[in-house]
């Protein structure tokens, strides 16, 4: 957590930072609190960073894991293999390590389809399943290539970031342009504060496996749909919340989850863009609250 820029008073009292080697990678998560385990999944260009606003609150009922995915920030960063297949095994394993069998899960932007993967491929491990902001590829209809010129400004990474080198040899050296206009692009009216978005970019300007490691996930989508086909023939039975910002993709995640799950509660958060948690997150932890409540009364001691 150093260098993290304005946590929450006392945050590092209650959380720890600390590096897991599953046996395939070794990851970086910020974990603490009391109660049935929460692991968290944030979006892309983010790290655990993103909970921040959440886990102090979140950590008086439930004991946090805010995890950097394979790829992102202090996690390791190997070649290849970055499907959600993949990546939801990875999370499986770091939950083994720290002993949490059974767990509640809430993934946003590229969270989503892995917490989606985790669910579907390991059903047995995931008593509550929350997600934000993201389609589903091999679920979702896929954006067309002409979009209006507001939405084309949030979706065009989308394409961009599958290519194989060239995106890192145009945004090498110009990270700030690139991210930056990414975060500016998806938060809609309320901007994320400066601070935050200087320590993203920082991050990712760190080093060229920091660069690659936020491209993996999206060269990997065309693997991630072919996995997606087999799994939406296995529809989701647990409790699924799924979260949007009004200013954002609305509906579009509840939508996405209605074609793979069968119990399916939706929200729209008013006022706010694609970074959910950092945006609006006195909504996002009442919603949470109310959602995992059953989970967290059906583990009290």
């Amino acid at each position: 957590m150093s260098g993290a820029p304005n946590l929450p008073e006392g945050f590092t009292d209650t959380f720890t930072s600390r590096y897991i080697d599953t046996g395939e990678v070794r990851l970086h998560a910020v974990t603490g609190g009391d109660g049935p385990p929460l692991l968290l999944v944030h979006g892309w260009p983010q790290t655990w960073y993103a909970w921040r606003m959440l886990m102090p609150a979140l950590a008086r009922d439930f004991s946090v894991v805010a995890v950097d995915q394979r790829g992102i920030g202090l996690s390791g960063k190997p070649q290849g293999a970055y499907d959600t297949g993949t990546l939801a095994n990875d999370l499986v394993a770091l939950m083994d390590a720290l002993g949490h069998r059974r767990f509640a899960l809430y993934g946003t932007d590229v969270g989503m389809p892995i917490a989606y993967a985790l669910a579907a491929d390991h059903p047995d491990r995931v008593d509550r399943l929350v997600v934000s902001e993201a389609p589903l590829p091999g679920i979702s209809p896929s954006p067309p290539l002409f979009l209006p010129p507001l939405l084309n400004e949030r979706l065009w990474h989308l394409a961009f970031n599958q290519l194989p080198t060239v995106n890192e040899q145009l945004v090498t050296g110009r990270e700030e342009i690139f991210f930056g206009a990414e975060f500016d692009a998806s938060a809609g009216t309320n901007k994320l504060p400066a601070e935050a978005v200087r320590y993203y970019i920082d991050t990712l300007a760190a080093g060229p496996d920091h660069l690659r490691g936020s491209f993996e996930f999206y060269r990997a989508i065309p693997t991630t749909s072919a996995q997606n086909e087999q799994r939406k023939t296995r529809r989701l039975s647990m409790p699924v919340l799924a979260i949007g910002g009004a200013e954002s993709s609305g509906e579009g995640a509840g939508n996405t989850m209605k074609l793979a799950a069968d119990d399916v509660q939706t929200l729209v958060i008013p006022g706010c863009g694609h970074w959910v948690a950092e945006q609006a997150p006195g909504e996002l932890l009442a919603a949470l609250t109310a959602f995992l409540a059953p989970y967290r009364e059906s583990t009290d001691v």
